[in-house]
């Protein structure tokens, strides 16, 4: 059984894209929203729903919100580490899943279809951007 604090790795620009609200208007706020939303959760756990894992629904968890491109100087916050990507965000979160401890519960937030083939290679759990987004 893994006892490290679950890790969960979010892709920002993926779930920020998955709502038409005009987050293209202002990029960089709207990665800081998310950030904010998710700094919620770190100490209560993600909601029950969209196929969490009953792991990722209880505090504390570890979150990291992937970044890249205008959203690139957004800063960390209490409950959130921010990892901005030199490059391919994608490239970044599967660095992240790959360099985690080979026993530590990893949850991956995405929607792209190949980020999610990618980071499940490495036995990780995947969840769509509703998981994290508001109800």
């Amino acid at each position: 059984m893994a006892t490290e604090v679950p890790l969960i790795i979010v892709d920002a620009a993926n779930v920020v894209g998955s709502v038409p609200d005009g987050w293209w208007r202002d990029r960089h706020g709207a990665a800081e929203r998310l950030r904010d939303r998710l700094a919620e959760r770190a100490g209560q756990g993600l909601p029950e729903r969209d196929g969490v894992p009953d792991w990722a629904t209880r505090a504390p968890l570890e979150i990291v919100l992937v970044v890249e491109g205008a959203a690139r100087g957004v800063e960390p916050v209490a409950g959130v580490r921010v990892a901005a990507a030199a490059g391919s965000g994608d490239d970044r979160i599967v660095e992240l899943a790959r360099e985690r401890a080979p026993d530590r519960r990893c949850l991956v937030v995405t929607a792209d279809r190949e980020l999610r083939a990618r980071v499940a290679a490495l036995g990780t759990a995947v969840v769509g951007p509703r998981a994290v987004r508001p109800a």
